[in-house]
């Protein structure tokens, strides 16, 4: 129900047309996407009855008479003919952002952009978030124009215009302005800037639900930004207005930096496959007959973050999220003192320790190739990967499994949701197949080295001389490049 609409009555679902993360243009990827009358993603229970009833279409009608309709301005449109119908065009960004006023203590975050010692960039990589930035970053905090980066929606992200080149996806990779800005190359390590780079930097995928938080040169990674963010929930008005947080939830392959958080907090934990649909199901949970696990923070390491104030992610509030936690922590600072998004990050380190971790992404990889890699891993198992607990290159292979998940809300049942390779250290390896892009199979390999808080030293190293030996070792135990015929991944993130 949204507030304030005359028109409008219960919403039973929506539909959504997005090229999400993927590239842009007529020659690329496009979908549409089903949100059930939670807001949520639809179950698969929802998109199956779909699939099977698109089978039994013979003919599809056009209404040619309807006439035009003025997307620029909101209005309520009455047309009527053999059947009435009524069309309102409404402000989106009125909506949201008053959804986050709830949410968020907007004049904290507005003293904060108001310190001469604070700076802010933005990059909506010309996906549909960039009439919200300027509503919010601009209207609200007062951000000056050269805070915002791409922020005219294009039906192709740009395409070949833009470093990018039209793939609209918030990583170091692909944000090339954005972590060149910030002083970062697309490994995360520190690089030389002409000018002094911002303080805070973020950007937006093209559907604006994916984000990547970035500090002056340094790079956040989103299993570190979800930990962070529920370390600090206290700070944000909603959390206290509702009772306190009362879950955590994070996706399988997502490093296990959260799960130190809930530890230390005492409140529940979630391990679920990947998809915005098993949080929705846990946030829905009293609605179903179970224990009421909300206000819930989740998060996906493929930069997705998100509560339970909606149904699916939300780039915009994760960046709130942390500009609420940088708000708390200068609103007693001299200016010339600021504390920022590293020193934030290094103290949640010395507290928790540091969860090292990196994906590499194979993208369209032959179908038969990809299945062909990850049953050998199966097949092979623990004995056969030659580990039986025996050490490889420093490394203890105790368990190879493939991840399997019972919802503990509707009791519905999900197989073969990635294959784990688990080190006595607790250490992991992680291999899965993605579904998400336009063409072939998209293989991810996760690493992920638990480092202690006890050794100050190694909790600062950098993320790629960390993990080279593990990495080293997943790809000899895989053959991913052997199998694949890449001897490079597509992405690094």
């Amino acid at each position: 129900i949204r507030e304030g609409g005359p028109q409008w009555k219960k919403v039973f679902g929506a539909f959504i047309l997005t090229a999400s993360h993927n590239p842009g243009g007529p020659n690329e990827d496009f979908g549409i996407k089903y949100n059930c009358e939670n807001g949520g993603p639809a179950p698969e229970k929802v998109t199956n009855l779909i699939f099977e009833n698109t089978k039994a279409i013979k003919e599809y009608k056009l209404c040619e008479s309807l006439p035009a309709i003025d997307l620029e301005k909101p209005a309520a449109y009455n047309i009527t003919g053999s059947k009435s119908l009524t069309v309102e065009v409404f402000d989106c960004t009125e909506d949201h952002t008053d959804l986050l006023k709830k949410v968020f203590d907007f004049e904290a975050i507005k003293k904060l952009f108001a310190r001469k010692d604070f700076s802010f960039c933005y990059d909506s990589m010309n996906g549909v978030q960039g009439p919200y930035a300027k509503r919010i970053f601009q209207g609200e905090f007062g951000a000056p124009d050269d805070a915002l980066m791409n922020c005219v929606p294009k039906e192709d992200f740009g395409g070949h215009e833009s470093p990018s080149h039209g793939h609209a996806d918030p990583n170091l990779t692909h944000a090339v302005e954005l972590v060149a800005r910030m002083g970062l190359n697309k490994e995360g390590r520190v690089v030389p800037t002409p000018a002094p780079a911002p303080a805070f930097g973020a950007a937006a995928d093209g559907d604006a639900d994916r984000n990547m938080i970035l500090g002056r040169g340094f790079f956040v990674t989103p299993s570190d930004s979800l930990a962070v963010i529920a370390a600090h929930a206290h700070l944000i008005p909603w959390f206290k207005n509702e009772g306190g947080l009362k879950a955590l939830a994070r996706s399988m392959p997502t490093s296990g930096a959260v799960d130190l958080v809930a530890k230390d907090l005492g409140v529940p934990f979630f391990e679920t496959p990947t998809g915005w649909k098993f949080f929705g199901n846990l946030m829905d949970s009293h609605l179903l007959g179970g224990e009421n696990l909300s206000p819930l923070i989740c998060g996906e390491e493929s930069f997705g973050t998100g509560s339970s104030h909606v149904r699916e992610k939300d780039g915009l509030w994760a960046v709130l999220a942390w500009l609420s936690i940088l708000a708390h922590h200068n609103k007693d600072t001299a200016v010339g003192s600021l504390v920022g998004v590293g020193d934030i990050v290094r103290a949640h380190w010395r507290k928790y320790g540091r969860n090292f971790y990196t994906r590499y992404d194979y993208e369209q990889v032959d179908s038969g190739k990809a299945n062909e890699m990850v049953a050998r891993l199966v097949e092979l198992g623990l004995d056969g990967l030659g580990a039986g607990g025996a050490a490889q290159s420093g490394f203890v292979l105790s368990t190879v499994d493939e991840f399997a998940y019972t919802d503990p809300v509707d009791g519905s049942y999900s197989a073969n949701q990635g294959v784990r390779l688990l080190f006595a250290d607790g250490s992991r390896v992680i291999f899965r197949l993605s579904g998400t892009g336009s063409v072939g199979a998209t293989v991810r390999m996760y690493i992920e080295r638990y480092q202690p808080p006890d050794d100050a030293a190694a909790l600062e190293a950098e993320t790629a001389d960390a993990l080279a030996p593990l990495v080293d070792l997943a790809l000899s135990l895989s053959q991913v490049r052997e199998i694949t015929g890449r001897d490079e991944p597509t992405v690094i993130t």
